[in-house]
Formats: structure tokens, sequence, C-alpha cells
């Protein structure tokens, strides 16, 4: 009988044991990838194309840096760098650009210095003040987008519209001024207005603002996508390509910010190329 006991107590301990070990290993796989990884920005090579590409923009190559929330600058230093090698045609931002802060002459002076063909152009989002932010966008040579658009080079409309949470986003009111053959790429910081409106007068959506989940068990389940805080629509834009109510492809970049802890979700600057056909 007492032969039985021990044996009885040794599986359950045995048990207890590997359970725990088990707990312990999967604790470091995920403070391992936030202190390593996901501290590296990846710069993710992308393409786009449509018919309504201009064939003499075929290679065309876009920038998008999003959800930046400057603390340090030293890694938005390293992506200027980055991009300044590369040799982008355009470079897109997709707000937060801070996190609490009204101090934005930092970031914009960082930005600032990432040498385009054509220009630079953003819009707000959920921790930008907009009062504050385009007055220090423009000062930068940064054009804001609100609302509105403007023709890049002829046959290509950008568009943009203001942040979901703060303002009155109106993708209509953005693409008024695009043709109807026109490729329109349309800025939208929080990937849930292509869920709430009409977006089948334009090509390509890029958004931000979920951080790839932010904090993802084994890079699946994320705590603030999954619950609803980040987003009305689960997992579906955490990162990558998506789509709209309407069918619209959507890109959602993970941002490249460094304020917030990250597990599973690494810093990102998404880099498109538009082809025709």
């Amino acid at each position: 009988m007492a032969t039985k006991t021990r044996t009885k107590w040794s599986a359950r301990k045995i048990v207890k044991t590997s359970l725990f070990s088990a707990l312990v290993i999967i604790i470091l796989i995920h403070a391992v990838h936030a202190l390593t990884l996901d501290r590296i920005v990846v710069y993710r090579e992308i393409s786009f194309s449509s018919p309504n590409i201009p064939a003499e923009m075929d290679g065309y190559l876009i920038a998008f840096v999003t959800d930046i929330h400057l603390e340090s600058g030293r890694r938005l230093r390293a992506v200027v760098d980055e991009l300044n090698e590369r040799q982008v045609d355009l470079l897109l931002l997709g707000g937060d650009f801070t996190f609490g802060s009204d101090d934005l002459t930092p970031v914009m002076e960082l930005l600032s210095q990432i040498i385009t063909t054509d220009g630079s152009f953003g819009v707000e989002g959920n921790h930008d003040h907009y009062e504050i932010l385009f007055p220090a966008m423009k000062a930068h040579g940064i054009t804001p987008l609100s609302n509105s658009g403007v023709y890049i080079r002829e046959s290509f409309y950008l568009a943009g519209v203001e942040d979901l949470w703060n303002r009155n986003p109106d993708v209509a009111e953005a693409i008024a001024g695009a043709g109807t053959n026109s490729f329109v790429l349309l800025l939208a910081h929080n990937p849930d207005v292509s869920m709430t409106q009409d977006t089948t007068g334009v090509d390509l959506i890029l958004s931000g603002h979920t951080h790839g989940g932010q904090l993802n068990f084994f890079g699946r389940w994320s705590i603030g996508l999954d619950s609803g805080i980040i987003s009305d629509y689960g997992t579906r834009f955490r990162s990558g390509w998506a789509e709209s109510r309407d069918g619209t492809p959507v890109y959602v970049c993970q941002g490249v910010g460094d304020y917030y802890p990250r597990v599973f979700a690494r810093p990102e600057v998404t880099l498109i190329t538009l082809l025709h056909g």
C-alpha cells in the first residue's frame, strides 16, 4: 500500500514539475523574442500591381512609416539612414508620431531628412493632436492629409482621412478629387475605417494602429486584438494584407515605435513597389 501511495505522489510530482518547466520555457521564449527580434526593425518589401498604375510608374518605391511613438529617436535615426540608402520615391506617414507629448520637433526634424523624389505626406493618429501636428508637419516640408487628397503624379492620387477615434474620417470627401481611372491610394491610421465606409473608389489602403497585435502569444493570440481593445474586428487587421468590407486591399504595417513592449510583433517599415499590370 505504501509503495502505491509513493508511486501516486511521484507521478503527481512529475506532472507538476513538467508543467512548471513548460511554463518557464514558454515565458523564456517570449522574453527572449521581446528582447531580441522584437527590437530589430524589419524592412518589409511588398509589391502591389494594378492596371490603374501608370506604366511609367512601374517600379515606383513607396516607404510607409507609422506608429513612431518617438522616445529616444535612436531607432528612427537608423530608419532615416536606411531609407536614404534605398532612394525611395515617396514617403507616407501613418500617424501616432509621439505618445502623450506635444513636442514634435525631434521626430519632424528626423523625418524631414528622408530624401524622396515626390515628397512626404501623412495623416494623424489617435495619439496626435492635429492642431499641433499639422503646423509642425508643414514647417518641416511634410504635407498633412485630412479628409483630402492630392495628385502626386498624373493618374496617381493620394488621399488621407482623419483619425477614427478622435475626429470624423470621410473617405468619400478624401477621394472626391480623384479621376475615374486614376490609381487611388488611401492613408487611414485606423484600418477599422475600411469596414465602416465605402472604399470601392480606392485601389489600396495603408494603415497602422494595431502594432502587429503588440503582445502576442506565440504570434497568434493578441491580448489587445482578441479582447477588442485596439480594433472592433479582432485580429482581422493584426498586420499584413487584409481586405475592407468592399474587398479593397488593405495593408497594415506593424509600426516602428519602441515606447511600448512588443512580443512576437517586430517593428516594421513597409516598402511598397508599385507595378503596372
